[in-house]
């Protein structure tokens, strides 16, 4: 996959331990997955425009077609915790390759570039980072699982899959404070 910014990213939580990314690994949904933040971060101010990667492109890390996109929710004060769903603003895409999917979450409001039944391809702007959902603080939520988002009972119960970034600046299965930087073509 490609990584999913263009500018300098950390990684806040990723890996595959809990010390890692404890609020992911204990959930089989989200074994492998990321919530990427930008400078600065981890601030304590309740402006979402005082973090860096508020309002920041997305772009899709994979081709494939857009199963479930939504982009109502409002976005919260960051710390606040006074969320709507535990998801926020999102696009969900069914990977070409290989029939699994890509779930990005927590992106603002009024957003998002991409519909169900839209291709898309690397590269392609899908929305803009935000504040929705439970989240802390701004940041992109992204995980790979085996499952249909849309068509799982039980969400949290779904087969996470690794996530594997190519062309970038560090391993391809980042951790917990790495700086990556996108190796752009």
């Amino acid at each position: 996959m490609e990584w999913p910014f263009i500018e300098q990213t950390v990684v806040g939580w990723g890996g595959d331990t809990v010390e890692n990314n404890l609020p992911h690994v204990i959930w089989a949904s989200e074994r492998w997955a990321y919530d990427l933040v930008i400078e600065p971060y981890d601030i304590g101010s309740s402006n979402n425009e005082d973090y860096g990667i508020w309002n920041k492109e997305v772009y899709s890390p994979v081709s494939g077609t857009v199963i479930a996109a939504y982009d109502k929710e409002e976005d919260i004060v960051p710390g606040s915790e006074q969320f709507t769903s535990m998801e926020g603003n999102y696009a969900y895409i069914k990977i070409d390759e290989t029939g699994t999917y890509l779930l990005l979450n927590h992106l603002k409001k009024d957003s998002v570039s991409v519909k169900v039944g839209d291709h898309v391809n690397q590269g392609d702007v899908i929305g803009r980072v935000g504040n929705s959902g439970s989240t802390s603080e701004p940041h992109l939520h992204i995980h790979h699982q085996k499952q249909d988002p849309t068509k799982v009972i039980y969400p949290i119960l779904a087969e996470g899959l690794p996530l594997f970034f190519e062309d970038i600046n560090g391993e391809s299965m980042p951790q917990k404070g790495d700086v990556i930087t996108r190796n752009i073509q």
